[in-house]
């Protein structure tokens, strides 16, 4: 009777078997969970981030403790070219015209690209084609987009030579004032990126649940108070996402300032980007470009941290807005 009897003390521990069955998933104790894939699954990306970012920043890091122009093996010369860097005017010139750039482009495309991204949200066929009319200038290169302003602004030979004296502004030049350089800067990369950001915020609306308006409109809420009250709330994780890009962007403008201005008048728009390409292209001073080039790297890293860390981006759990 007692061989045919259950054993509690087998019953106890196939129980506490299932248990810990369940609570791994299903696994057996030991075994992989399900669903979780196995680390070696990341190793090719870790290869691959490896060799074309970690190995070649390193590089760049010691390049930077060097004299090099080019040609030869380079020559160690320590924190030299970071002692130059720390004492050079035009260094100091260029990162406060870098950023503010990188704040203007912030203050300047935010505003524009959210108003336009809630407009294209809507479902009209005409809102559908003006946003993919709108969306043409992401396709072209920076390259082309830099000769066509640059054409389009010459004092000589572009639209400006004819319509300045139509309207009473003969000589009409942007590229020769400091001031005016640096906007024609602004206005272009605006007009360049401002519609990748209207598509982030696009998609960004049309998550927002329609009952949320619907609540509003029967509480007495207007257009304008239900922006303010809803949508822009919603679009946080948008904001966030789109200011990252944007300031990380801002920070390595360079072909722009290369074909439009090419750093002038004088200094007027030499950032940070095209210091290093001067130093580095021009004056063969590539152990200098290097140290400007980590000085780069770290401000744009520490930009993108201090954005995700103070937004509250990095704690969002859920792949909706506002949900």
């Amino acid at each position: 009777m007692s061989v045919l009897s259950p054993n509690r003390d087998g019953r106890h521990a196939s129980a506490r078997s299932r248990a810990r069955t369940a609570a791994n998933g299903g696994a057996r104790p030991g075994a992989p969970r399900a669903g979780r894939p196995s680390a070696w699954w990341g190793l090719p990306a870790l290869l691959f981030f490896s060799l074309f970012a970690v190995l070649p920043m390193a590089l760049v890091v010691y390049l930077s403790l060097t004299s090099w122009g080019g040609l030869g093996s380079p020559e160690f010369i320590g924190l030299e070219n970071w002692f130059r860097l720390v004492d050079d005017p035009v260094m100091h010139q260029a990162i406060m015209l870098t950023l503010l750039l990188t704040f203007g482009s912030w203050a300047t495309q935010t505003p524009v690209a959210m108003l336009l991204g809630v407009w294209a949200a809507g479902r009209q066929r005409n809102r559908a084609v003006l946003s993919a009319v709108f969306f043409v200038p992401l396709l072209l290169s920076s390259a082309a987009i830099a000769i066509i302003w640059r054409a389009l602004l010459d004092p000589n030979f572009g639209p400006l030579a004819q319509i300045g004296p139509m309207i009473g502004l003969p000589g009409l030049d942007f590229l020769s004032s400091e001031s005016g350089a640096f906007l024609v800067i602004l206005f272009v990369s605006g007009w360049q990126f401002i519609p990748l950001h209207t598509l982030l915020y696009q998609g960004g609306a049309r998550q927002i649940p329609e009952s949320l308006y619907q609540a509003a409109e029967i509480d007495g809420a207007g257009r304008y108070r239900s922006f303010w009250h809803i949508t822009l709330p919603q679009l946080r994780n948008t904001v966030t996402t789109s200011s990252v890009l944007m300031i990380v962007g801002s920070l390595t403008y360079f072909d722009t300032v290369l074909i439009i201005t090419g750093g002038g008048p004088g200094h007027a728009t030499t950032i940070v980007p095209f210091l290093m390409y001067e130093a580095g292209f021009e004056n063969y001073q590539y152990g200098y470009a290097s140290a400007v080039a980590c000085v780069l790297v770290a401000v744009a890293t520490l930009a993108s941290l201090l954005m995700v860390r103070f937004t509250g981006f990095g704690s969002m759990r859920s792949t909706r807005e506002g949900m």
